[in-house]
């Protein structure tokens, strides 16, 4: 009985895994072909950063409301929501014959992915033991980064025939995902644990996140934001930049998404407990964005295709340990519940790849250059008021030596 209980679990894990692989590989394979259905629309820097933030927009939003409506209805239904609505999204966003349209697409996609997104945690939460949740957490990411690092490749070898052509597979892929999700994954949530319908449903408390200013992990949160602001300058505009000043094709942009997608894979998965484990969460932090810094300047210079793929892998190398090392040193000061503390900071760093994308989207406009001369003078400054304000305590000090 229970070998069969584990085929069950590690089944359904894979199903929503999947289920993962298709969405985030649908996010990857829109980044490289925006900057062309925008120059098809007649638009600019500004409509490009207003696409990425409002996907991000709605997924801070709704996120949350999601996970409290699948706590009184069930995961799976949810879930599948997610999923459909996904797929419609995409197939909407391949139609559009209207900038207004690739608008309410992406904001579509935000709004009832986050379901997927959200359920798909939740899920693992329900039918796993402690002792198992970190494992089956852990094989989420690794399929949400799956997706993410394949996604760019793919759309950018399919838009050479059409660029419409990667919506439709992408809208396709989620429709099979969700009838394998409808078919063969079971609920998570029995009636009798469910969430009573009178439940007030969580919505983002804007007024809890500015008095977590003021609380002792403040100065992280400000650093989260302003890290996450700072780095979106580059990952916001990014393949708009190539396509706009190297005049690279969607399927060039591609190939560089996935090797910068590879190789902040590894520097997360394999060297930052390494790093933080020698030198401390703070250095690595200071460190991080230092490097972030003047990776923007080498992309500034890089002219050639080996020097573009040189300068964005260092780049994303750079950046890859800072946010983890930021949620680290907040869980081991904060004062409140992990799980809280966690939250607030993940919001911060919604907020920051919100505003970032929207102003590099801008500052787009002006100048091409701009966006990465504003993430220089960010993240200078923000790796100055590190330096300052963010030093080891005595105990963590005594730790890492």
């Amino acid at each position: 009985m229970q070998a069969a209980a584990k085929i069950t679990n590690r089944k359904n894990l894979f199903l929503l895994a999947f289920s993962l692989v298709v969405v985030m590989l649908g996010f990857g394979m829109v980044i490289p072909l925006l900057p062309f259905y925008l120059e098809y629309f007649d638009a600019g820097g500004s409509a490009f950063g207003f696409l990425i933030a409002i996907a991000a927009l709605t997924e801070f939003l709704f996120g949350p409301v999601w996970g409290g409506i699948s706590d009184r209805t069930g995961r799976k239904p949810i879930l599948m929501i997610g999923l459909f609505g996904y797929g419609l999204s995409m197939l909407l966003f391949g139609l559009s014959t209207e900038l207004w349209m690739l608008f309410a697409s992406r904001a579509l996609s935000g709004v009832l992915s986050s379901a997927a997104l959200s359920t798909a945690m939740a899920y693992i939460g329900d039918s796993t033991s402690e002792r198992e949740r970190g494992g089956g957490m852990g094989l989420l990411g690794a399929a949400a980064g799956a997706g993410t690092i394949i996604g760019p490749g793919i759309g950018g070898f399919l838009a050479g025939g059409s660029l419409s052509l990667p919506f439709f597979i992408a809208a396709g892929m989620s429709l099979f995902s969700l009838v394998l999700i409808a078919l063969l994954l079971p609920e998570s949530l029995p009636s009798p644990h469910r969430v009573l319908a009178g439940s007030r449903l969580n919505f983002i408390d804007f007024r809890a996140l500015w008095g977590a200013l003021k609380s002792p992990i403040g100065f992280l949160l400000f650093l989260a934001f302003f890290a996450t602001f700072g780095s979106s300058n580059f990952e916001a505009i990014y393949s708009l930049y190539m396509a706009g000043k190297l005049n690279y094709p969607a399927e060039r942009i591609g190939l560089i998404l996935m090797v910068v997608g590879a190789v902040a894979l590894v520097g997360r998965g394999l060297l930052t407990g390494i790093f933080t484990k020698r030198w401390g969460e703070e250095t690595v932090i200071k460190a991080s964005l230092l490097a972030t810094a003047v990776g923007f300047v080498f992309l500034l210079l890089a002219g050639s295709y080996p020097a573009v793929l040189l300068a964005t892998g260092f780049f994303s190398f750079a950046i890859t340990f800072l946010r983890p090392s930021i949620h680290s040193l907040t869980s081991q000061r904060a004062t409140v519940g992990q799980g809280a503390a966690l939250g607030l900071s993940n919001s911060f760093v919604s907020l920051g790849r919100i505003i970032g994308a929207l102003w590099a989207g801008v500052l787009f406009d002006l100048g091409m250059n701009v966006p990465y001369w504003s993430g220089v003078v960010i993240l200078l400054a923000s790796c100055l008021l590190a330096v300052f304000k963010l030093r080891k305590h005595p105990a963590a000090q005594s730790f890492h030596e």
